[in-house]
């Protein structure tokens, strides 16, 4: 299902030279913060040329709540047709950015390339974007997308988390002191799943861009991931998770698993947790 001979990752200059073949290149502002923080309102102030805004709430997201999780996955009719609404075809080619090393742009990169459809990160995000920025909102013309069921072996539910069995690697995406339970700024309980591994996704970026490819394998394996098709990703919503697999993808690693749920749907449930 995973588009064929284009990686998830992409400096400046390579998106610059990509050709698309049947449909466009369509650069999407994916910019979205925990703090509540408008999105929005960053990419009025300036974006990328061309670029249209896609609302990881509103366009990648189907409705939250304690038995779901803060960002569930929209259906695949409701998917379809946010894409269809912004302009994006299924020929298209994306090329998703944000201001935070693809933290939020990852999920639009990751749910597309589950797809089949060709999406990859802008490596650097806006800051590796030499050229000059706009104000200008872009609207594209909306167009017809067909329904695509999401592929139900590139996601993990509770159930299969709860029981992961000996060989598998449960990744946790976010930053240490959430992942020890020392804070806990918007989930009900502080800590992880039992048995999850710390894998921060910042850990993936040195100055804002993506390790090497060989650099990111070493990391991985360091945390006891040898083939990513064993490796289940969490981290507060399904959000930075998506991170951890993109760079396991570049690292030449295969490709993991997501459980969308994640902290916030875990937390809230009657499963145990760990700390420390």
């Amino acid at each position: 299902m995973y588009p064929s001979g284009l990686g998830p990752i992409l400096d400046a200059g390579a998106v610059a030279e990509l050709s698309t073949g049947r449909g466009d290149t369509v650069l999407c502002d994916v910019r979205w913060y925990l703090d509540g923080r408008s999105g929005l309102e960053a990419y009025e102030a300036g974006h990328l040329p061309g670029a249209v805004f896609v609302d990881l709430d509103e366009h990648l997201t189907a409705e939250p709540g304690p038995g779901v999780g803060r960002h569930p996955l929209p259906g695949a009719e409701a998917f379809a047709g946010s894409m269809g609404e912004l302009g994006i075809g299924p020929d298209d080619t994306v090329v998703a950015y944000d201001d935070a090393g693809g933290m939020s742009a990852g999920r639009l990169v990751w749910m597309l390339r589950v797809l089949g459809q060709a999406a990859v990160l802008l490596d650097g995000g806006i800051a590796g974007w030499a050229g000059p920025l706009e104000a200008r909102s872009t609207v594209r013309a909306p167009v017809e997308v067909a329904v695509r069921p999401w592929p139900g072996e590139a996601f993990a539910d509770i159930g299969e988390v709860a029981a992961l069995s000996v060989g598998r690697v449960l990744l946790d995406a976010r930053a240490p002191e959430r992942y020890r339970g020392e804070v806990e700024p918007v989930d009900p309980r502080a800590g992880h799943v039992p048995g999850a591994v710390n894998a921060p996704f910042a850990a993936n970026l040195a100055d804002g861009r993506f390790r090497p490819p060989a650099d990111l394998a070493g990391h991985y394996r360091a945390l006891g991931v040898e083939d990513a098709a064993d490796v289940v990703a969490y981290c507060g919503s399904g959000v930075s998770a998506c991170h951890d697999l993109l760079a396991m993808e570049h690292a030449g690693m295969g490709r993991g698993r997501l459980y969308v749920g994640s902290w916030s749907q875990w937390s809230a449930s009657n499963h145990p947790i760990a700390t420390g």
